[in-house]
């Protein structure tokens, strides 16, 4: 029997593949399927088991929290492939987690319930593959239900199918790269769709038909058995007749790429080294032999190992005792053990080849998005989440004694979840936890009491808001303690196509290196001329950096410095010391003493800070709130109490849809409104209304509430008037 170490070696037949939906169209389930069919749980208890569901709160609250991986061996004609498969979350808090998948794998099977069509975390997780270049295929889901609850006519299916693979399409087409917007489209005819009950553990997609001489009337016949004894003998035998996993696994096997195929397209997109040189070409090439390149996209605390960073191999071979660089962290660590996973386990391997998907223990502080290398390598693209944490609570524990362990268990916390943003005051002492919503910093909560072993308590919900220029300041002026450094500096509003690009990942995040190609090519082509480039130092967080100055003897003995302090800034903004976005700042001029004695950080930081504050104060900084755009579901007659409730949250109607007995309202609602968003819907609709967050955005607080809102963040983070 094939080993799965032994088809790691096979880089033709690996496929790397992640499983993505809206929350409980039957992710989950689906997957209990395929590894029912790799022989790893029994038929009977597939689709029930809900094996990659591990954690309590996942059993307790039935959804996916964590991704999980699994890899499995799957034969298809006679040859066996080995297939690395995550499952990812389809709730939005933890879309982060969809996020980071789409970084290790190489193609993406797209989940739709048949009944509910396209929803809007459908769009993300399409979006969020094809931000990667990950290739999706569309498995569109419980179709038991429209021939068993909604009684469609074939003809009515066949329409309900069409739509949503149109839809589908559409977002293809609107969202990939120009070489991909029709080669990625799903077909019928091609056999990138596929139909099926992950529940009733059968599929079918159009060549399988063909191959096995079933037709949809078989299923439809299946299905309109009136006699429960004989219609459950009718889904076995379907269940048998096409395997949901021999469907779907072949699909991926034959229209998802191998990684070396992948890597050739995907590597210039999210690595931005010198494809020409050999550390480039070894990793565009999936080439086992050359440099190890390895990128985390998980770290997992092991009771036993410690941190394991799971992760993607993009190049070279790993095995126990290899001493490695890792990037970011610029330090020397030895791997002291390769596994793959199984779920829950994690199963020891000798040595992991370029292509696959592994866990590495000794990786000591890794953290996700890492660059771990033979040598000195330029990092991959940072890893960004398409919505940025917008709910924020302060986080202390029960007993002061607990103090140390509580900031070792939320370095630990965010370290196992990047989606979570850890901030610790060190002047107030003030521990905050930001997270996607509600939902997810009450997840973070339990378990660092019920796994870390530590009793906290929490605040209530905070909402972090933005600061902005909104007009061109006059160049200000930032002068040091000892009076000898100056700093002339300007700030004015960041352009929209700008900041568009850094959201993008097309302007990645970081300190802008001279020879850097990606920053000179996307400026350019928005018109920047090579002098204007040239001053580009840094991008941070959706602000920049430029340096205008010209001749200055001593600007590169402290730019670093002057880069450190614009960052401390734009963390920490002049109205609220809330965190700027949208903002360009500008070097214009310096004075530096000759004595290098004079010029040192306790010198610069403040000059720095205090010049940019200056001009910021002078651009008529203003707020900005995050707002989320909702789509909410209800039966129609509920929609004047859905319309009246998003009214009272300072909500803004974008669109409503009526389709039959069921209506769909677009909204824009302020996050600040949204505390206990579900419960009042809930409570709206009876129980019979969904919302789900389509978009995330800032836009300029209301006038009339800014003062008051700026006091009161001012009031709970103890800013004096002055501060």
């Amino acid at each position: 029997m094939v080993e799965i170490s032994d088809l790691m070696k096979e880089q033709d037949h690996i496929r790397n593949i992640a499983i993505a939906a809206h929350i409980d169209h039957g992710k989950t389930t689906f997957s209990d399927n395929l590894l029912a069919g790799a022989g790893m749980l029994s038929e009977e208890t597939a689709g029930k088991q809900r094996a990659l569901d591990f954690h309590e709160d996942e059993a307790e609250r039935g959804i996916t929290i964590d991704s999980a991986s699994v890899s499995m061996i799957h034969n298809v004609g006679g040859e066996d492939y080995l297939i690395n498969l995550i499952d990812t979350p389809g709730h939005v808090d933890f879309g982060g987690d969809v996020t980071r998948a789409m970084r290790a794998v190489d193609g993406c099977v797209i989940l739709s319930c048949a009944v509910e069509g396209v929803m809007p975390q459908t769009e993300t997780v399409v979006r969020q593959a094809l931000k990667e270049l990950v290739k999706p295929v569309l498995f569109i889901n419980k179709v038991d239900r429209l021939i068993k609850e909604v009684k469609l006519t074939p003809e009515a299916m066949q329409a309900k199918f069409i739509k949503i693979i149109d839809h589908v399409n559409k977002l293809i087409e609107a969202i990939a790269p120009e070489e991909y917007k029709q080669k990625w489209k799903v077909s019928v005819g091609e056999g990138t769709v596929a139909f099926g009950s992950a529940f009733h553990n059968w599929g079918l997609s159009v060549p399988y038909m063909k191959e096995h001489g079933i037709t949809f009337k078989d299923v439809i016949d299946a299905y309109t058995e009136e006699d429960d004894t004989k219609l459950k003998e009718n889904i076995k035998t379907l269940a048998k007749k096409a395997p949901i996993h021999e469907v779907v696994l072949g699909m991926s096997i034959k229209h998802h790429p191998d990684p070396v195929q992948a890597q050739k397209y995907r590597i210039p997109k999210i690595w931005h080294g010198d494809i020409d040189s050999e550390q480039g070409k070894s990793i565009q090439n999936c080439d086992a032999s050359g440099e190890v390149a390895f990128v985390p996209i998980k770290i997992v605390v092991d009771k036993h190992a410690g941190e394991v960073a799971a992760g993607r191999l993009f190049s070279g071979t790993i095995k126990q005792g290899d001493e490695v660089y890792m990037n970011m962290a610029k330090k020397n660590v030895r791997i002291q053990q390769v596994s793959v996973y199984k779920g829950a386990q994690r199963v020891v391997v000798d040595a992991a080849l370029a292509g696959n998907i592994v866990g590495i223990v000794g990786l000591k502080d890794v953290v996700v998005g890492e660059t771990v290398s033979t040598t000195e390598l330029e990092p991959f693209e940072a890893i960004t989440h398409l919505f940025d944490p917008v709910v924020t609570k302060s986080i202390e524990a029960t007993k002061a004694a607990d103090l140390p362990k509580l900031v070792e268990v939320l370095r630990q916390v965010g370290k196992e979840d990047p989606s979570l943003r850890i901030t610790i005051n060190d002047q107030t002492g003030e521990s905050l936890m930001s997270g996607m919503g509600e939902l997810h910093l009450e997840i973070i909560e339990n378990r660092i009491k019920t796994e870390k072993g530590l009793e906290v308590r929490t605040s209530a919900p905070i909402i972090v808001y933005r600061e902005t220029a909104t007009k061109e300041s006059k160049t200000s002026e930032g002068r040091s303690p000892n009076k000898h450094n100056v700093f002339y500096i300007k700030v004015e509003a960041l352009e929209d196509e700008m900041y568009d690009k850094m959201q993008s990942g097309e302007l990645p995040e970081g300190r802008v290196k001279k020879k850097s190609e990606t920053v000179k090519n996307v400026l350019s082509e928005m018109g920047w001329g090579s002098d204007e480039i040239r001053n580009v130092r840094d991008i941070y967080k959706g602000n920049l950096l430029l340096d205008e100055t010209r001749g200055e003897v001593h600007i590169g003995e402290v730019i670093e410095m002057v880069m450190d302090a614009f960052e401390m800034v734009m963390d920490q903004g002049p109205l609220a010391r809330e965190p700027c976005m949208k903002m360009k700042a500008s070097l214009m001029d310096i004075k530096l003493p000759e004595d290098a004695i004079h010029r040192g950080p306790a010198q610069v930081y403040p000059a720095v800070r205090d010049g940019i504050t200056k001009a910021l104060r002078d651009a008529s900084p203003t707020l900005l709130e995050p707002l989320q755009v909702h789509v909410i579901d209800m039966p129609v007659n509920y929609m004047g109490a859905v319309t009246k409730l998003v009214g009272g949250k300072r909500g803004q109607m974008l669109d409503m849809q009526q389709e039959g007995m069921t209506a769909e309202i677009k909204a824009k609602l302020p996050v600040a409104e949204m505390i206990g968003w579900s419960n009042d819907l809930r409570s709206t609709t009876e129980g019979r209304g969904t919302s789900s967050i389509l978009d995330q955005t800032f836009e300029r607080i209301p006038s009339s509430v800014q003062a008051d809102v700026i006091k009161k963040i001012r009031e709970r983070k103890g800013l004096a008037e002055n501060q």
